[in-house]
């Protein structure tokens, strides 16, 4: 997987599913998806520790409030995120991502580009959803 990577590299189905360059695609779209994730997360953490909780305003007081308890909600999305991430990555140092943990089949190309960390191929992941529709609906 050391192999160097064109910048304009897309993976296609005319070469071999998890090629060295697909693989070494798929690993540099991961990390830097996780490095965009800790990024937006120090920010956070730097906002909640600069900004003011010293708001006069009641009102003003509530909305800043609501708004740092959202913005943690989705700083708590990216963190269960960064560990998916961290999952596919190790995937694919042992040789399994980009297959279905279900079926063994290859996920196809299309859907990895869409959601890197798929561990489902798109048959798979409609009969998982529909399962939990059933249990859901009991």
């Amino acid at each position: 997987m050391s192999k160097s990577l064109p910048m304009d590299y897309r993976p296609n189905e005319h070469e071999e599913f998890m090629s060295a360059h697909q693989l070494a695609y798929f690993k540099r779209k991961l990390l830097d998806w996780r490095q965009e994730l800790l990024a937006e997360s120090t920010e956070t953490l730097n906002h909640l520790q600069n900004d003011s909780h010293n708001e006069p305003d009641m009102t003003d007081r509530a909305s800043n409030e609501v708004d740092f308890s959202i913005e943690l909600r989705t700083r708590d999305r990216e963190r269960k995120l960064i560990s998916k991430i961290d999952e596919a990555l190790s995937r694919i140092e042992n040789g399994t991502y980009g297959y279905c943990e279900e079926t063994g089949e290859p996920i196809s190309l299309a859907r990895l580009e869409a959601r890197p960390i798929a561990t489902l191929s798109i048959e798979a992941q409609e009969r998982h959803e529909r399962q939990e529709k059933l249990h859901r609906d009991e």
